[in-house]
């Protein structure tokens, strides 16, 4: 498997900053998010602080930019780090599409479909000055009197897929060069719920075989010689998705319906979604994580192997100050270190 970072910090200066030391460690690819930030405008900043990993966006929103400006984006970013980009898309849900970006939701995995269709058609053809004309129900293309005047370093950039549901996860695997999961992720989820959607979406593309897709683990980690200071780290970001009543049959499939309906109580009674952690058990944390002292961390990892083809490792954030983040942080690079021997 490779391990791979997502990279925390409170300017693009601690970010990139941090992307270097996981390289150094041995993390082979460092991973942006959009949401606080601009996932291409990180991605941007990566690009200069490091020189070997790859840099991928996990995940940028497929549809609050146009293909085109996506395309785009991606060509400049790819040039940028030579060749090292992996443009990671994802939906989003319903409201942050339309509340917060004006966009209309319609059929999300059509319109992914399609968009991704898009950004490959642009890639291969925009030096050309060639009309680019791709009909479509959700995302048709229509692009005449346009010829990029730039060079282009790659026209096959690797498009990884995030996705949580089985129709989403099966277009992953039939279109995607990579799926990414969701932050909370278990072993056992992914061997008897994911894992037959990927295969179901591989069938639909002749020739595409498993080895042809990488599967990206999503994994919120916590290290710390103390199992219980490491657990309580990500326990708020537990009671945050568990506050999400779409997350119930997650929850349930790993026997904590109890557990979640104690948070979602919690939640309603007015407390914070980021202000749950109390309401978290370990037992709950440890089901759904990787934290507890380095060995837990290493056994647990261990778990996922043939099964993942990737594992990305992100410090815990909700309802944590900066400094708790940045220790666990460390620890996390750390652990990277220890485990791949360091780049060095």
């Amino acid at each position: 498997m490779r391990i791979t970072y997502g990279p925390w910090g409170e300017t693009l200066e601690e970010l990139a900053d941090a992307a270097r030391a996981a390289e150094r460690a041995g993390a082979e690819i460092v991973w942006v998010p959009e949401m606080h930030r601009s996932a291409i405008g990180s991605a941007a900043a990566l690009t200069q602080a490091t020189r070997t990993a790859g840099i991928g966006t996990a995940i940028a929103l497929a549809f609050t930019r146009s293909p085109m400006v996506t395309a785009l984006e991606a060509l400049d970013i790819d040039e940028l780090c030579g060749g090292r980009f992996v443009l990671g898309l994802g939906t989003g849900v319903q409201r942050l599409n339309e509340d917060w970006h004006n966009v209309p939701w319609g059929k999300p995995v059509g319109r992914l479909r399609e968009t991704v269709r898009d950004i490959r058609h642009f890639w291969a053809n925009c030096t050309t000055g060639e009309p680019m004309l791709l009909s479509g129900e959700h995302a048709p293309m229509r692009i005449r009197g346009y010829r990029r005047p730039f060079p282009v370093t790659r026209t096959d950039i690797p498009i990884y897929l995030a996705a949580v549901g089985p129709a989403m996860t099966r277009l992953a695997a039939e279109i995607g060069d990579g799926w990414i999961s969701h932050e909370l992720c278990s072993p056992a989820y992914l061997a008897e719920r994911i894992l037959p959607e990927v295969e179901a979406g591989l069938a639909k593309a002749p020739g595409k075989e498993r080895g042809d897709l990488d599967l990206v683990v999503s994994a919120c980690c916590s290290v710390d010689a103390d199992a219980s200071v490491a657990r309580r780290r990500v326990a708020g970001l537990v009671g945050f998705y568990a506050s999400v009543r779409s997350y119930a049959d997650f929850f349930a499939f790993h026997g904590l319906a109890e557990e979640q309906a104690a948070v979602v109580e919690t939640f309603r009674s007015g407390r914070g979604a980021d202000h749950l952690a109390d309401v978290v058990p370990d037992r709950m944390a440890d089901a759904v994580t990787l934290s507890g002292s380095p060995d837990d961390v290493r056994a647990r990892l261990a778990a996922y192997e043939g099964l993942a083809d990737t594992v990305k490792l992100t410090p815990p954030t909700h309802g944590l100050p900066g400094a708790e983040t940045r220790a666990a942080q460390k620890s996390i690079i750390q652990l990277i270190a220890d485990i791949t021997g360091g780049r060095a």
